[in-house]
């Protein structure tokens, strides 16, 4: 009995990258005929602005295993993946990005991973042919992730990836979230594995890489570092800064006090005491926050039904 869904779901955000496209299409499509697996491809066109979406329909009309998701316009990678993961049928999916940087030879190997029994495997591009104004803030970025969140994936961001259908189905992208995946993955307490791939050369077209991509990362990172660590316990992540603030302004209207008591005033103290005055104010809300937070998660814990909150877009 034959199944009414592929076995591999192969997941390309695009943007821009109308002479890559028919070429990665290529080379996929031997590839997945040696494996030996039923299979779809699924395109994401990220707002570009050229022909790619011309190609992906040109794809289309002759094999119907392509589907397009077209985007109404730039909304960014997160969105284009989790636009394509809704629509992911496959029991194993893999992404990869469209600019040919990636090689799909590489895909074997993922599929041999996860027959391992691994729920997500990340692409590490252990040698990667990028200018340094983009390896080096991915550097930087991996090795912060690394220490914030524990998570022993040397390339977090990489685009090559391959999931078990339960992996991607349980997740909710947004921002610069795609770059944290295996965080958001082992935090679901589903294994995550790594294996060092080939990376090649850009052959046509340019990086979307920015600077302000940098800065965006960060600020998710926080928020990822933060949901891995506190998600179920936000009263110890409030608190433990508020007792600190709290204890710290405490310290301080001792030190006031012992001045008043043995000299008869506390000697132009005046800055030192109300900042040990707002210390503890800041402590007092700090604190008040986590318990507020708590009893929060435990209200929702309590009416949580376990169903997926999808991501929509337009």
């Amino acid at each position: 009995m034959s199944k009414d869904h592929p076995d591999i779901s192969i997941v390309v955000p695009a943007k821009d990258e109308e002479r890559s496209i028919v070429p990665l299409f290529n080379e996929l499509g031997r590839v997945l005929k040696s494996v030996n697996k039923t299979h779809e491809i699924i395109f994401v066109d990220d707002g570009s602005t050229d022909k790619t979406l011309e190609a992906m329909k040109d794809l289309r009309k002759k094999d119907k295993r392509v589907k397009i998701i077209s985007l109404r316009g730039c909304f960014g990678k997160s969105i284009a993946l989790q636009s394509g993961f809704d629509h992911a049928e496959g029991d194993i999916v893999i992404t990869m990005d469209a600019d040919l940087q990636d090689d799909p030879r590489e895909i074997p190997r993922f599929l041999t991973e996860i027959n391992r029994g691994y729920d997500l495997v990340s692409g590490w591009k252990k040698l990667r042919h990028d200018p340094l104004n983009k390896k080096l803030p991915s550097k930087i970025g991996n090795w912060l992730a690394r220490f914030l969140t524990g998570v022993k994936i040397h390339d977090l961001n990489s685009g090559f990836k391959a999931y078990r259908r339960e992996v991607v189905k349980n997740l909710n992208l947004y921002g610069e979230l795609y770059k944290f995946i295996p965080v958001i993955a082992q935090n679901q307490n589903y294994k995550v594995g790594e294996i060092v791939v080939a990376h090649r050369r850009r052959k046509y077209g340019k990086s979307k890489y920015g600077w302000q991509r940098n800065i965006k990362g960060i600020l998710d990172l926080f928020t990822v570092a933060f949901l891995s660590g506190y998600l179920r316990r936000p009263g110890h992540f409030f608190g433990t800064i508020g007792l600190g603030s709290f204890s710290a302004g405490f310290a301080i209207g001792l030190y006031i006090t012992y001045l008043r008591l043995t000299t008869g005033t506390i000697q132009s103290r005046q800055p030192l005491l109300f900042l040990g005055v707002l210390l503890m104010v800041v402590g007092v809300q700090l604190v008040t926050t986590g318990l507020l937070a708590e009893l929060f998660v435990n209200l929702s814990s309590k009416d949580d039904t376990g169903e997926k909150i999808k991501q929509t877009y337009l």
